[in-house]
């Protein structure tokens, strides 16, 4: 994995020698590629690209980048891995390529050469974000894997075009001017990430999943959608045991395939169905007992790391655990902001860091079960959506009173009842989650639903009217395959995999995530969805495909997720800490957030009357963001 940046200008506006700036912008991102930095430019045309670089595939020299390919038209900086690369350069070399190494950037590099961008990106399987350089056409290219695995900015400033993995890599170019977008921090409060294109800045942008923007040789910027996900039709003869045997075998493949590295690899292992079955897929294709990590927690609605234990003694694997507590968890806190340089505020970035953390004494490459909730259908809002035609049909007053009275009732109190159900069939957070059904019960549509449970409330951001929120697309067909397309145009590459990302490469760890490969997703979205919800289990298929493997029992218990205990943390071993960023003469005086509204839902969050941690982490994960950028030089 590595990192990239670089910029075009198309006019004398920097008088530092092109290939430095760019050097200077890829360093800021040594933490994403340790192993070799490049940089390389053309004066004449005003366009340069930075390179740094984690070796994972040829760990020589003749994988350094920027790479240009052997007719000399095209320049490529490429963050990814390609996990076809071998059947593709066995087509090239048939057409008479000749290689000078084995990594997969050279194989890109040289498609562009012999099919153009639209065909090497048809034919690749991966995650990938690059900046392509045609010399000929005098076009920059810069493109996004299907899903967003891989993050991709980009900025226009006067007459110069910037680029990076990260916002950082943009602010490093002397041209970079940048002010707060503060619709973006409205969605961070309303759903603690920034979505969509948008980023914490008004001058940068992403380039969306799937996409890719050109700019042309007279400054035009076009972006254009190469993949997106279809519903097409399964076949309705095909039984469900058929259904599971080539899903399996296409999840095996994908596995498979991102098992190959010139580095050590492992696996995350949470004792969850994902990660589980991911892990379980590794470990029947491996000659050897592969390595998994996992972190547990002090607190056991949190903890997971007694079910990871016991899929890791079944399947044989070579495990390592670590516990932390609240102090170790709020030491971390202070990195936060310089790790994931934009407000972010999931607050599974906790665990993810220090997994990550972990993982990297031993190995260079992770795979993960990131992305099986969403493609899958394992979200609690996706059972919902089965159902919305049995909900939704009940008499809206009786809605809204059920509704009324859960969300009167503050989440500790719902803690408290739900205590009464047996250990097993009681969820994690019941109260959280009950006080939240109190809100879906009252939604009038289906859309409400979904803006419901994916939301904290309504935000608090000072002249921030605008949403930044990407519209969704209108209800049809099947309820579960929408809800599940606006996870994937959203949440997921917004929050999840951004979470993953920038937690990995603060470390140099290479996260793969073999359910997230397209034709895995392709796949799941041609089958009804009653073969991933069925009989009111969620992942049915899925966890048909993890019982070959480990037993049923194992996981006979409800979904757990991979969180820390935020709202106990706020009210004890981290209040002083929000207690200084949330002070009501420091609101004022920044002028962000309505400190009255701040300062009421914190009161009210520390008396135990409401569980407002999910606004106001945000709001603290803005403010300690904000104070780290402005003492960085």
């Amino acid at each position: 994995m590595c990192g990239i940046a670089g910029f075009w200008q198309r006019a004398a506006e920097v008088e530092t020698p092109l290939e430095r700036v760019a050097q200077t912008m890829a360093d800021t991102l040594t933490h994403r590629g340790p192993d070799d930095s490049g940089a390389w430019a053309d004066a004449t045309a005003g366009v340069a690209l930075g390179h740094r670089r984690l070796s994972i595939i040829d760990l020589s020299a003749a994988g350094h980048q920027p790479m240009v390919s052997t007719n000399g038209r095209f320049v490529v900086s490429y963050n990814g891995e390609i996990y076809n690369h071998g059947d593709l350069r066995k087509d090239l070399e048939s057409q008479g390529v000749a290689f000078r190494g084995h990594s997969d950037t050279e194989v890109i590099v040289e498609g562009l050469a012999r099919w153009g961008i639209a065909d090497t990106l048809a034919r690749l399987i991966g995650m990938f974000a690059f900046a392509v350089w045609d010399r000929e056409t005098r076009e920059l290219t810069l493109i996004r894997d299907r899903v967003g695995i891989k993050p991709l900015y980009w900025g226009q400033f006067g007459q110069t075009i910037a680029f990076g993995s990260e916002l950082r890599a943009i602010r490093a170019h002397p041209r970079a001017t940048t002010t707060i977008n503060r619709a973006a921090v409205a969605d961070l409060v309303r759903h603690g990430y920034v979505t969509g294109r948008h980023s914490i800045y008004n001058e940068v942008q992403r380039v969306s999943p799937g996409s890719m923007l050109t700019v042309a040789a007279d400054g035009t910027t076009t972006e254009t959608r190469y993949w997106t996900v279809q519903a097409r039709p399964s076949d309705p003869n095909e039984a469900p045991e058929a259904a599971r045997e080539r899903i399996e075998a296409l999840l095996s493949d994908a596995v498979k395939r991102r098992m190959v590295a010139d580095v050590p690899l492992g696996a995350f292992l949470s004792g969850g169905i994902d990660s589980s079955a991911v892990t379980a897929l590794m470990q029947a294709q491996s000659s050897q007992p592969i390595k998994t990590f996992t972190v547990g927690f002090g607190q056991q609605d949190y903890d997971e790391a007694a079910h990871a234990r016991a899929v890791s003694t079944h399947l044989g694997t070579d495990h390592t655990e670590i516990r932390f507590d609240a102090d170790e968890g709020a030491a971390l806190i202070p990195s936060l902001p310089e790790m994931y340089d934009e407000p972010f505020a999931d607050s599974s970035q906790i665990p993810t860091f220090l997994v990550s953390q972990v993982a990297r004494r031993d190995v260079i490459v992770a795979l993960s079960g990131d992305g099986g909730d969403e493609v899958f259908a394992g979200y609690t809002r996706h059972q919902l959506a089965a159902r919305w035609g049995r909900v939704g049909g009940l008499p809206a007053p009786l809605r809204r009173l059920l509704g009324g009275a859960l969300r009167a009732t503050s989440p500790d109190t719902l803690d408290r009842l739900a205590r009464l159900l047996p250990a097993n069939r009681r969820p994690p957070q019941a109260g959280m989650r009950l006080h939240k059904l109190g809100a879906v019960l009252a939604a009038p549509s289906l859309p409400a639903v979904y803006d419901t449970v994916t939301r904290y409330g309504d935000h608090f951001v000072l002249d921030a009217d605008q949403a930044t929120s990407a519209a969704r697309e209108p209800v049809s067909g099947d309820p579960v395959l929408w809800m599940q397309t606006c996870d994937l145009n959203g949440y997921l590459p917004d929050d999840v995999l951004t979470k993953v990302d920038r937690a990995s490469m603060a470390v140099g760890l290479e996260v793969r995530v073999p359910i997230l490969d397209h034709r895995v997703v392709e796949a799941l979205w041609a089958l009804p969805s009653e073969l991933k919800i069925r009989g009111g289990t969620s992942k049915w298929l899925l966890r048909e495909i993890l019982y070959r493997h480990v037993p049923r029992e194992m996981f006979d218990r409800p979904k757990q997720g991979f969180a820390v205990p935020v709202t106990r943390w706020l009210r004890g071993p981290l209040r002083d800490w929000a207690e200084t960023l949330l002070a009501e003469n420091r609101l004022k005086q920044e002028g962000f957030f309505d400190p009255a509204v701040v300062r009421r839902l914190w009161t009210a969050h520390l008396a135990g009357q409401a569980d407002h941690s999910g606004a106001l982490w945000a709001t603290l994960m803005f403010q300690a963001w904000h104070e780290h950028m402005r003492a960085t030089p």
